[in-house]
């Protein structure tokens, strides 16, 4: 087997992805292997949300920036978490569909090891929200770790 260079965590920043951290810090801890956190923003939704309602382009541009630098809080949060845990992390924030961008960021960035949470969603749940987990199980080249979040 070969030597782990890189472990990726893909956080959407909520309670199903802590659990996924922790063995992702974990992980990378025992292994003495980089960890590098990803987040990926969705695409935004159309500026028109309804009939009847309108969202100026200026006021869409704020909505997007304001997303973008709560997700860097938050991801800037977790690597200094990793880090207090002493582990070499860094982050990255993508644009675009989550399964696809951390499916993309993970071939770019040859990591060994994909972990990510999932709410464990069955029936129709999972039909109509889909699942980001499964997507990337789906198609990663990578090995991937997927850790359900605890109820």
């Amino acid at each position: 087997m070969k030597r782990m260079r890189r472990i990726m965590h893909a956080s959407h920043f909520s309670t199903a992805s802590r659990p996924a951290f922790r063995n992702a810090i974990e992980l990378a801890k025992s292994t003495r292997t980089r960890l590098l956190i990803v987040h990926a923003l969705p695409p935004a939704i159309s500026p028109l949300m309804g009939e009847g309602v309108y969202v100026s382009p200026a006021t869409w541009n704020e909505i997007e920036k304001g997303a973008r630098r709560a997700a860097q809080r938050q991801i800037a949060t977790l690597v200094r978490e990793a880090r207090r845990a002493g582990v070499r992390a860094e982050a990255l924030i993508v644009d675009g569909p989550p399964a696809d961008r951390i499916v993309r960021a993970a071939r770019a960035r040859h990591v060994d090891l994909l972990v990510l949470g999932t709410h464990g969603r069955t029936g129709f749940s999972r039909l109509f929200l889909g699942s980001v987990a499964a997507r990337v199980v789906a198609t990663a080249r990578c090995p991937v770790l997927t850790v359900h979040a605890r109820r």
